[in-house]
């Protein structure tokens, strides 16, 4: 079963090795940064298309936000 905690703690792990501000990914995103806190925080559903560009902002794959 996909639990979405997990992912989004990915997430956050991956943007805090890659250095990364919530300012940064929300800008990249064409976001708000307090749309991307709450992304994170899960205050609002994450999008599959919202990963997708999120994984592509980290520079990774994005199954490796499904696997262990």
């Amino acid at each position: 079963m996909l639990d979405i905690k997990i992912i989004r703690i990915k997430i956050r792990n991956y943007r805090l090795i890659k250095g990364y501000s919530q300012e940064y990914m929300s800008s990249e995103l064409n976001i708000s940064q307090t749309a991307y806190h709450k992304i994170e925080s899960g205050k609002i559903k994450l999008k599959v298309c919202t990963l997708l560009k999120i994984a592509d902002v980290l520079e990774i794959n994005p199954l490796s936000l499904f696997t262990n």
